[in-house]
């Protein structure tokens, strides 16, 4: 989830440098140019911020709540296909139950594992566990575009979208340090999902790969 990461790349790599990729999706793990303190953070990171974002808990959906201080912009505009913008929002509800589960500090929350499966909820536990065992979560903006859906007659369906990472941060809860990272052609990176639709009418997400610097996602 490089988001955060290129989730396999992340995985792949020393828990320092996943949580460098997380934070801009850069597989450079120099020393970060300055840190500073979170806006309205508590010494010691006891205190998270109020939650400003949430979805409905509609159809059994898990509510997911994040902190005011991560927000979120999706370029993909309904397709006018009923399943086809299901599995848009379905999507980016997952997106955020992954930040959801990095916020609480939990590697099994239950909202990312109601849209992840087998191979992709395996590795997302990894990925958020990363996060755990370092204490700490992320901060800033992600920006999610040009999204390519297609629906097959099965109930399984692909997704490939981009994402901006370069306005997005590590932060650590112990001290209440935003580590910040340069902006590179690896800010940028390019996923690619393929989902099913199970019983409950959800599309859920089977398998995730992604990579960073993808041309196609470069501004």
């Amino acid at each position: 989830m490089n988001r955060r990461p290129t989730l396999l790349a992340a995985l792949a790599l020393t828990a320092t440098a996943a949580l460098t990729l997380s934070a801009c999706g850069s597989d450079d793990d120099s020393p970060a140019k300055d840190s500073d303190t979170i806006a309205g953070a508590d010494t010691g990171g006891k205190k998270s911020p109020s939650p400003a974002t949430s979805a409905p808990a509609s159809d059994d959906r898990p509510k997911i709540e994040l902190p005011s201080d991560l927000s979120y912009t999706f370029d993909w505009p309904k397709t006018g296909d009923k399943e086809k913008d299901a599995v848009l929002a379905d999507s980016e509800q997952s997106i955020k139950a992954v930040d959801q589960a990095i916020v609480k500090q939990n590697a099994l929350d239950k909202a990312y594992l109601y849209y992840y499966e087998g191979e992709a909820a395996a590795e997302t536990q990894g990925f958020v566990q990363d996060y755990v065992d370092h204490k700490a979560a992320i901060t800033g903006s992600y920006r999610f575009y040009a999204p390519e859906v297609n629906v097959g007659k099965d109930g399984t369906a692909s997704l490939s979208y981009c994402e901006d990472q370069g306005k997005a941060f590590v932060k650590y809860l112990e001290t209440n340090k935003i580590k910040k990272t340069e902006v590179t052609a690896k800010s940028y990176v390019i996923y690619h999902t393929s989902l099913k639709k199970n019983d409950q009418g959800v599309w859920v997400i089977q398998k995730i790969v992604s990579q960073s610097g993808s041309a196609k996602c470069q501004p």
